[in-house]
Parts: structure tokens; sequence; C-alpha cells
């Protein structure tokens, strides 16, 4: 369930347009001797939700045909698409989809709720199947209403009573989704449980594996495998405010109720909202539990909330023999040896029937030598392991653990090393490449997969091809070394430097030379300054001295090793160095356009297009990613900003300054260090204190890309501002802070008005939101809920999309603070609140 974030965000969303367009319905009641059929529709009072037949295909044998099937059903009425929010019976349908006539919605003779087929006239689906009671009802007084709450109740009107009966209703029956009012729980006397289902798939609503629902031994809600003891997530008994695991429901403002009720006959969760806005929280096909809002400008579901935060963590989301990944893209993929089971159901999003193996093993029992099996192990490092592993007792070796395996035709899969002596019969659940939740990798375990001799022959035929092209490249490689030691030799000649491996070891008289007596300085910051030179040879070079450096001679040359390896397009190549003693130079290739601050910020910068400014996104993102995923030591850049993004003639973008960069090993997930960075780009557990992980630099990124798209500094629009008020004896300095300022126009689907005037609207908008989207992404507050720069660079580069971002939490200082602004004083209003933390 949402957090304290929720109640802003359905304010900004009623402000932006997240209430329903509602017309007043026709009808909400099917009543004695009224038809539903075919295109008809019971609309709810106020216009928000519809109740109809549909139809939509499930799958008839568990591969890729799909059948068409009616189905009844209750959706929202108001939004582009058919979303439905409950289904009469989705692992039965109604009717088989062939026939053109629908069926027919009616009360029938005994007072019962029945869809009636068009030709038989026979019972397909009824009430009855909910144990209803019509005893002592008749037709006359039995009616069937679509409430504005979306539940479909089915009413005794009888004139004796006041108050009519509810004989029946579909919030006790939900399917895949909760509304505002419905419980999520049981009734201890009946037995009834009202729990969410997830589908099976995008395409229809056929029930899924995953469920959400009340724990029957606590006070707390559960995700599980439908019918099982799995359980893969839990929210933390309920301590009368908030659930324990969830400390973000503290907090409550009166727009939004919570409420968990646990007595003699019932226990359940219920949420209500008082703003008028289109709101659910589902299970979905992935078996997560969300919660979402409907923005109608961008027409777009918000994600609020989602649990389990990691998909990975979903049990068996992947299904058998195949490997989910944490943080790399796609999410699952199979096994080494294994082709999807049913590619439709894939591309549907139910991943759950996994890989099916491509070749049978060649099995022999246990009482024949296990050299006669021509079975293979094929070896999967950074693996976490699988579900449901036997130890075998009394193995001192891999090689005799790999002969326990063979020698039962039942065993997939080995793994031998700390923990013993484990193998694995029949299918591989589970399984997950070890990767850190910031998308580096770690040192995970080894998992021998089991394979047929035909599918290692695929791949020794495959290293063979790999091994002459690898010896064809180091005889091209050993020739490239042998030029380059030519030049190195005839470089050190000229320049009388030290070499010092593959950087050059300046003297000082030499880049005094170079500069002139460093005469040209091009940049300054706050490691020192940067000269523009020339070498002997005519390379241009920027020399940058390092003033004030308070490292050792040690620590300083250890530091320019490390940098000299990096090897990237998207960085600036350093040549060499210089420590005399007393002062300390570093010696890059000089960028003839100088930093990007300057072209986007400054008059006497170069026009960038919006073309350019892309191109110039994605090559910062593949730096970064370059840095933070494929250095042997993965490094933290700590700074990036528009100052340190220089670019060359080709305007090419390349990261520079590593003064504050950090190197973290292979080993580690997190650094520990202090504060480094500039304001206005600083991640916010720069400030808590805590140890960084390559996140930070994907915080200023965004902040980076917002720049990129208006042409002006995030900062220098508070300021700016902040001296407009004072001249206007107003406050509102917050109002135009352009981080803020883009979420909203992002989420009102206006993210044109976001665009540097200089462009004069000379930009795609897909691009231009998919920068603002990605943008939004990065600066999240939560860490975890950020984007890895590999995942950053797929999405620039239109490989996989991203859904619509929610708010950074300090978007929050809008609605705490007073305004004249009626739009920001009704947002005020609904939230109730000026304390949002």
């Amino acid at each position: 369930m949402p957090g304290p974030l929720l109640y802003a965000l359905f304010a900004l969303v009623l402000l932006l347009g997240g209430g329903p367009a509602c017309s007043a319905a026709s009808t909400d009641t099917v009543s004695p001797g009224d038809v539903v059929a075919g295109d008809d529709r019971v609309v709810s009072n106020n216009g928000k939700f519809a109740l109809g037949f549909f139809r939509a295909p499930v799958n008839t044998d568990g591969g890729e045909s799909s059948a068409q099937k009616w189905f009844l059903g209750i959706w929202f009425n108001t939004l582009p698409s058919r979303t439905t929010v409950w289904v009469a019976n989705g692992a039965d349908p109604v009717m088989d989809g062939a026939s053109a006539d629908s069926p027919e919605l009616t009360v029938s003779g005994d007072g019962d709720l029945v869809v009636l087929h068009p030709a038989t006239k026979s019972i397909t689906w009824s009430t009855q199947s909910a144990n209803v009671s019509t005893k002592n009802t008749t037709t006359n007084n039995t009616a069937a209403v679509l409430l504005n709450s979306g539940n479909l109740v089915l009413l005794e009107t009888s004139n004796l009573s006041d108050q009519p009966r509810t004989l029946w209703q579909s919030f006790d029956h939900p399917t895949d989704t909760l509304l505002p009012g419905a419980k999520l729980g049981r009734d201890k006397l009946t037995g009834l449980n009202r729990r969410l289902v997830s589908r099976k798939s995008m395409a229809g609503p056929s029930p899924g594996p995953y469920c959400f629902e009340v724990d029957d031994d606590a006070p707390q809600l559960v995700l599980k495998l439908c019918n099982s003891f799995i359980t893969y997530w839990s929210s933390g008994t309920w301590n009368g405010h908030y659930f324990s695991n969830i400390p973000e429901l503290i907090g409550f403002t009166p727009n939004f109720h919570l409420a968990f009720v646990n007595n003699s006959r019932e226990e359940y969760l219920q949420f209500n909202v008082t703003i008028e806005v289109v709101t659910r929280n589902i299970i979905d096909v992935n078996g997560q539990n969300k919660h979402q809002v409907w923005v109608q400008s961008s027409q777009d579901w918000l994600t609020l909330y989602s649990t389990p935060k990691i998909q990975c963590d979903v049990h068996g989301i992947c299904g058998p023999f195949s490997v989910c990944s944490y943080s790399l893209l796609p999410l699952c993929s199979c096994m080494k040896g294994f082709s999807v089971s049913s590619v439709k159901d894939w591309e549907q999003g139910d991943r759950t029937g996994g890989c099916v193996r491509k070749n049978s093993l060649d099995c022999v029992g246990s009482n024949t030598s296990e050299a006669a099996s021509t079975d293979k192990f094929y070896s999967m490092s950074n693996i976490i392991l699988p579900d449901k592993a036997q130890s075998i007792q009394d193995v001192g070796s891999s090689d005799e653990c790999s002969k326990a395996c063979l020698s039962s035709c039942s065993c997939t899969a080995y793994f031998y090393g700390s923990k013993g002596c484990l193998v694995w019969h029949t299918e591989l659940l589970n399984a997950k490449l070890q990767q850190n939740h910031d998308g580096t990798g770690s040192n995970g375990e080894i998992l021998y997969l089991r394979l047929s001799a035909r599918d290692m022959q695929t791949s020794n035929k495959h290293r063979v091809t790999i091994g002459v092209v690898v010896g064809a490249c180091v005889a091209a490689f050993a020739v490239l070394v042998f030029i380059a030691v030519l030049l190195i030799i005839r470089r050190k000649c000229k320049s009388s430097s030290e070499n010092y491996g593959s950087l050059i070891a300046f003297r000082y008289k030499d880049l005094r030379s170079a500069t002139k007596n460093f005469s040209e300085k091009i940049g300054e910051g706050g490691f020192g300054s940067v000269f523009k030179g020339q070498l002997r040879d005519s390379t241009g070079i920027a020399v940058k001295r390092l003033d004030g450096s308070f490292q050792g001679e040690k620590q300083f040359r250890a530091e320019v090793r490390s940098i000299g390896t990096i090897q990237h397009i998207n960085l600036v190549n350093l040549i060499g160095f210089c420590s005399d003693g007393h002062s300390r130079f570093l010696v890059y290739e000089h960028m003839p356009n100088r930093s990007l601050d300057i072209n986007l910020f400054q008059s006497n910068g170069e026009f960038l297009d919006w073309s350019t400014r892309y191109q110039i996104a994605i090559g910062v993102a593949r730096g970064l990613c370059y840095l933070h995923e494929s250095c042997h030591d993965r490094i933290i850049h700590c700074d990036i900003k528009p100052q340190n993004i220089l670019l060359d003639a080709s305007f090419l973008p390349k990261i520079a300054d590593f003064g504050m960069a950090k190197f973290v090993g292979r080993d580690f997930s997190r650094a520990l260090t202090t504060m480094r960075g500039t304001m206005g780009y600083l991640a916010p557990e720069w400030i808590s204190g805590t140890a960084i992980t390559p996140k930070v630099d994907v915080y200023s990124y965004g902040m980076v890309l917002l720049e990129l798209v208006s042409g002006r500094t995030n900062l220098a629009r508070s300021e700016e501002q902040s001296s407009t008020s004072a001249s206007t004896n107003t406050s509102d300095n917050h109002a135009v802070y352009f981080p803020m300022q883009a979420s909203r126009k992002l989420l009102d689907g206006d993210v044109m008005s976001l665009l540097d005037q200089k462009l004069s609207g000379e930009a795609g908008f897909k691009e231009v939101e998919r920068i603002c989207k990605i943008a939004c992404w990065c600066i999240q507050d939560n860490e975890e809920d950020r984007p890895t720069m590999g995942q950053v660079v797929q999405i620039l580069e239109g490989v996989v999309d991203c859904d619509m971002p929610p708010l950074p939490r300090f978007l929050q200082s809008i609605f705490e603070r007073p305004s004249s602004d009626r739009n920001s004083s009704s947002v005020l209003l609904l939230v109730g609140t000026a304390d949002c933390r």
C-alpha cells in the first residue's frame, strides 16, 4: 500500500485532471424482465463503472493457441481502453466466443442474477454459485444494481423493509483488483475468503498463480502462490497504525483512510479515498502488488507503490530452467540448452512456463558406469542457487559430486563448494543472476547444469570459431603493439619524458613549454585551473593543474594509473601526468567545443539543436554505464554535471574530471566516503551520510537531462524566481524549481512547454517525453527506484520503454507552503496536512 507520497499525488492528480469526466448513466439497475446483451451496458450513476459482456482469448492447451470466450465483467467506464475491475468467472468463461450472439444477463424467476445462453436459454453463470439464498423472494422484489463504488449487488427490495437486503455482491468475490471500500480478507463465520488473484496473462482474465491475501496465522498481508504454503512477501504485522514492514504508511491524511479490522467475525484490509480520483490496488501478471492512480491528462496509470520492489523476488517469476536477472535486461532468460516453452505466453507477460530442453539427456541408471553417459556439465557463474536442492553426504570433491548427479536419471544440476555437494532433480526453479540492486555484479555461486552432448557440441563449435577469431585478433594485436611501442619510443624521444605504462610521465619544463608558460587558461574549477597546450607532434592537449591537492605521491600515482586504464569513446582520454614534488598536473586530450555548460547556459557557446542534445544524453549515459559496469574496479564519478561533460569537434560528449571519483572493488556493492560533488546535483544519500553506490551518478545524470531539455540550470530557476518574488513581496520560490515543474508537466502531458525556447519547438515529442521520464526516474529519492545506467542506455536507444515515474519526494514542498495560487490552495485543502515527511 502507498506511503505519504500517495496523498500529495492524489491531490496533484486531481489538479492535473485525474478525476473522471463522468456522465449520467441511463440505468444502473437490472430489474426483473430486463435483459442485458451484446453492446448493452449497465452504468453506475456517477458514470465511473460499466457492467457488460466482452470477449477475450484464453489458452485452450496451455501453449500457443487460444480461443475467444465471452466474459461478464465490470470495468472503468471513463478510461480509453477496457480495464476490468471484476470478472464473473475468469476460470470458466460464461460462453464460447465463436457465436456472434452474446450471452444474456437477467434476473431469473427465483430472484437469482443469471447469464443465459442466447440459443438454449440454459444458465451458464449465476450468483447461486456463491450460495446466494433467494428463498422467500420473487422476481418482483429482486434487482441487481451497479453502485458508484463499482460494486455489483443483488438486492431484495421488499416493501416489508426500509433497507434492501444484500443477497450477493461482487466485492465478496474480487478477481485481481481491490477498489476503495472493498474488503480484502476473510469472514471467520462463513469461511468466505476475499483475496486477489493475478491474471495468467495480459491477454485475458484467466486466473494466474499468484494471490494477495490476509495471512491465516498473523495480522498481516502476504503475497504467495495460490493454494500453497509458499509466501514470497509479507507486510509485517499490523500495529494499529501501519504494517511493520511498510513504515511509509505513517502519517495518514483525511483524504486517504487505511484500516485493518480484526474481530470475532472478520479480519480484513480496507482503504477509502475522499477525493474524486480513479485508483485501484491490483496484483499484476508478474505477481507484484501495485497501487495505481489514473492520470487523465497523460492517459496512463501512475504506479505509487509496488511490492516486492524487485521482480525477481516473486516466486517462480521466470519459470523452470530460466534465470532471473536483478538488474539486467531482459528480466528472464533461458539457461543454455533450453528454449522458451511458449513464446506467446512470454509476450503476454506470463513467463511462469519457463523453458524446455532442446535435446533430451542421454541418461544412464545407477547400475551403469557413469562413464557410459555422454551428458556433460555446463558451468554457470554468479548464480543464486535454485530451490529444492538435495544434499549428498560423504562427497569430497567436485568430480565426485558430478558423478553422483550423473548416476541419477532425474538429476539436472549440481553444485560443489562451501555448502558441500548439492544436486537438483527435475526442474530448476528460482535461479537468479547474482546482481546487486545498483546494477553491479558480485561473486555468486557456480552451478553446473547437465546438458546433452549435442548441446555441448554446439558450444564447442562456437568455441572453435571464437578461437580462430581470437587467434587472428591476437596476431593483429601483436602487430599493433609493436607499432605502438615504436610510437611510444618516438614520443618519448620528442618529449624527453619518462614513459609510465600507457601514460606519459611529463616533466614540468615540457608542460610549461607546451602551454607557453601556462598562458592560455581555458577553464577553472575547485580542483585547479586548465590550460590549453600543444605537444611537439602538434597534438592538442588540456593541462589541468591540481591546486591544493593533499594526496601523497604514491597515492597520486596509483590513482593516475587506475584512471589511465579507462578507455571509452565517451570518456576524456588521459594522455599523461606530471608530479615534480611541488605541483601535480593531468594532461588530457583537448576538446575544442569546451564544456556542456558553456554551450547550454552561456551566450558565447555554440547552439545545440535537439538532435545534438539527444546524442549528448546517450553518449554520457554510455560513458557512465562503462564506468559502473565494465571497468575492472567499478568507478563512481561522484561529480556529474555539465561542467564535467566536454564536447569534441563533432560535439561527441566525453566525461571528464575524475578528481572526486571513488573506485569500488567488484566484491563490494557500496562505498562509505566523505560527501563530494556539487550542490544541485547531489543525491539524497549524500546528505544522509549512508554508504553510496553508482546510483549517486544516476541522480546527477537525471538533473543534467533536465538541463538539456530546458537549456538553463535547474538551480538558476529557483534563484531567478527568488529575486522576482522579493520584488513582488511573494514567497513562491519553489513553484518554478525546474525538476518539480518538469515532473508536473510530465504528468500533465505537456512536456513540450519545458523545451528550451532557443529550439523554437524543433524537437520530437516522443524523445522529449522519453528524456523527461528517464530524468524523473533518475532523481527518485530511493536509490533502488532509480534505473541503472545500462537500463538508461537501452531506454534512450528505444530498445525498451519505461512507465510513468512517480513524483520525487521533494515535490511535496509545494503542498507545505502557503500560496495565493488558487489551484495550489485547493491542493493544500485536499491533502489536509503540512507534514508529509
